[in-house]
């Protein structure tokens, strides 16, 4: 058995735990040192970064079923209406079959008050890119190599768009996280500064104190390109922009059981 192959057992013997509110299943990254960035781009700055804190990330991203509980308990909005491209909401419905699909259409705000509803949070830059990075800082969630059989991509997507939340299972990352390179691009809590990284603090970093635009990270069913799906690219958009293409993942800061 490979070191890689050790790390994807283990990660199928990592905690987890299913938050309450929304029935997300969340998996423990317990807390330590990493180093965040690639140095691909300016904006990606290789520096290591220690988090002081476990906590629980989503196995997988939010789906369509869960929101629609989120909407039904809340009154909030349905992603009926999108900045850019084709809703998968006509009203407050979504076709049966994308019931486990990851829900799109949403903006940072939407997906923040979803967190907030389901008592959790959404990753800062750092929680999301260790957790798709694993163990080993691998560049991919799989792998230091590309491997288009293993992400939903502009490649293989066909007439489709996403995939449900559970697909492609091998590549999952060392911690066990689905999805998180490909299928749909996952809103972040930072505020988004291209040059953050060669300032920030070494310890838990959580972003500028202001901005205009909010992180997003993990590549999409649009893109063909195999670098927009480093586990390590970063972007941003305003934090009301409702892509048909952004959705979101929860985090829970706490120790492990």
């Amino acid at each position: 058995m490979t070191l890689l192959q050790k790390w994807r057992h283990e990660a199928l013997r990592n905690r987890i735990a299913v938050n309450a509110k929304d029935g997300s299943v969340m998996v423990y990254v317990p807390p330590g040192e990493f180093v965040q960035g690639d140095g691909v781009g300016d904006n990606c700055w290789p520096h290591r970064v220690e988090l002081t804190a476990g906590y629980w990330i989503g196995v997988y991203a939010v789906t369509n079923a869960q929101y629609l509980k989120f909407i039904k308990e809340t009154g909030h909005r349905a992603p009926n209406r999108v900045s850019y491209g084709v809703p998968v909401w006509k009203g407050k419905r979504f076709p049966p079959e994308k019931a486990d699909h990851p829900v799109v259409g949403v903006s940072w705000n939407d997906s923040a008050a979803y967190a907030t509803w389901a008592e959790c949070e959404l990753a800062s830059e750092s929680q999301w890119e260790k957790a798709a990075r694993g163990p080993l800082g691998l560049i991919y969630p799989w792998g230091n190599e590309w491997d288009p059989d293993k992400c939903r991509y502009a490649g293989n997507r066909g007439s489709e768009e996403t995939c449900p939340v559970y697909g492609y299972p091998q590549g999952v990352s060392g911690y066990g996280t689905y999805n998180q390179s490909g299928n749909v691009w996952e809103w972040c809590a930072d505020w988004y500064d291209a040059r953050y990284y060669k300032n920030s603090p070494k310890r838990d970093p959580r972003g500028p104190e202001e901005g205009l635009s909010r992180v997003y990270r993990g590549g999409c069913w649009w893109y063909l390109a195999a670098v927009k799906f480093r586990a390590a690219d970063r972007y941003g958009y305003l934090p009301g922009y409702r892509g048909h293409f952004l959705g979101l993942r929860l985090v829970k800061t706490g120790p492990g059981a």
